[in-house]
């Protein structure tokens, strides 16, 4: 099989690449910048997929297309949304369109994100289940950090999400990667595709980005203790998300790739076991600096009004559709990330 793999030259897209030269396919890559990590069994073109020329170079001759190229992270400000734009929804638009050019009938398979679902669901012990308001400003500056319910203003129960939950984008990133899952859906449609959106949540392990504001919070907690610092927790600490090594989400793009059956829609790529970001952060120094009291993690208060609160996800569409469960442990997952602390290359974007 012939695989295409844009932004193969980054964090999971290397890995994506590397697991499939494993499985015997014949891999090209697009990326803008040079790979860092690059695969001899593959074949490596540079430029931007926002290029026309470059997205048809790429997607000739192929018989599968894993849709790694894209802007992640917050960002800084509003600033950024021409960035996010041109880097997650031109990009694809143009990959779709070569795509379309070359009557392409083959699987495609899109890097989603758990992103979309914004806050999701919760649930308040008189007035059951709700979708979280947009938390507000003047309450994030007391410190009331926990969405409340909408009619007595209680703290709310995160709820387990499932891949039928309503999305509900809270930021620009959040928002493009929604309009990708939506341009890709519109192409299978069309096209007669089996589309498949892998919503990876929270992504760490050998070859993540160093400390910029486009990395994971894991990347920059263990970018801190590696320059002898403490990680720095927003909030209280106790916001919940779901930890997933890459090694187990490049495995869930191969499955997506290669089932039997064509599976199509968004799938949760999680783990299955939501840790707290506090957890995370004194997991990590406790692998990097045992024994240094001085850089346990420190909780700061601070916020961003684009975070959300919880977002705790089912594997269990994934499990059923591709055969797919996470197989890296956390407390593995984060000794490996400790050891590998500081040997990653600059983030590709």
């Amino acid at each position: 099989m012939r695989v295409l793999v844009t932004g193969g030259a980054g964090f999971v897209g290397s890995h994506v690449v590397d697991q499939l030269v494993a499985e015997g396919a014949e891999v090209t890559v697009v990326d803008r910048r040079e790979p860092a990590w690059d695969n001899a069994g593959a074949r490596y073109l540079v430029g931007d997929l926002a290029d026309p020329a470059v997205a048809a170079a790429a997607v000739a001759g192929v018989d599968a297309v894993s849709h790694q190229a894209a802007r992640v992270g917050l960002g800084v400000d509003m600033g950024d949304v021409g960035g996010y734009v041109a880097d997650n929804d031109t990009a694809t638009a143009t990959l779709l369109a070569a795509l379309h050019a070359r009557a392409f009938g083959g699987r495609l398979v899109l890097a989603a994100s758990m992103v979309v679902y914004g806050e999701g669901l919760a649930r308040c012990a008189d007035h059951g289940l709700q979708r979280p308001a947009p938390r507000a400003p003047a309450h994030l500056a007391a410190g009331r950090f926990e969405p409340g319910c909408r009619r007595c203003g209680r703290p709310l129960e995160p709820v387990e999400l499932d891949e039928d939950v309503a999305p509900d984008p809270r930021n620009v990133y959040a928002a493009t990667k929604l309009h990708q899952e939506h341009l890709c859906a519109v192409y299978g449609r069309e096209a007669g595709v089996a589309v498949t959106a892998l919503r990876y949540h929270n992504v760490y392990g050998p070859r993540m980005p160093r400390d910029t504001p486009y990395a994971g919070v894991a990347s920059l907690f263990r970018s801190a203790l590696a320059g002898g610092r403490p990680p720095e927790v927003f909030e209280d600490g106790g916001q919940r998300r779901d930890f997933v090594h890459v090694a187990d989400v490049a495995r869930a793009n191969v499955l997506a790739i290669s089932s039997a059956v064509p599976v199509a829609g968004p799938l949760n790529v999680a783990s299955g076991q939501p840790r707290t970001v506090g957890e995370l952060a004194a997991a990590l120094a406790g692998a990097l600096a045992p024994g240094r009291p001085e850089l346990a993690p420190l909780v700061t208060g601070r916020w961003r009004l684009g975070d959300v609160r919880h977002v705790v996800a089912s594997p269990r569409r994934a499990a059923d559709a591709l055969g797919f469960e996470a197989r890296v442990d956390f407390a593995a997952g984060m000794a490996e990330l400790a050891a590998g602390a500081g040997s990653e290359a600059e983030p590709k974007r």
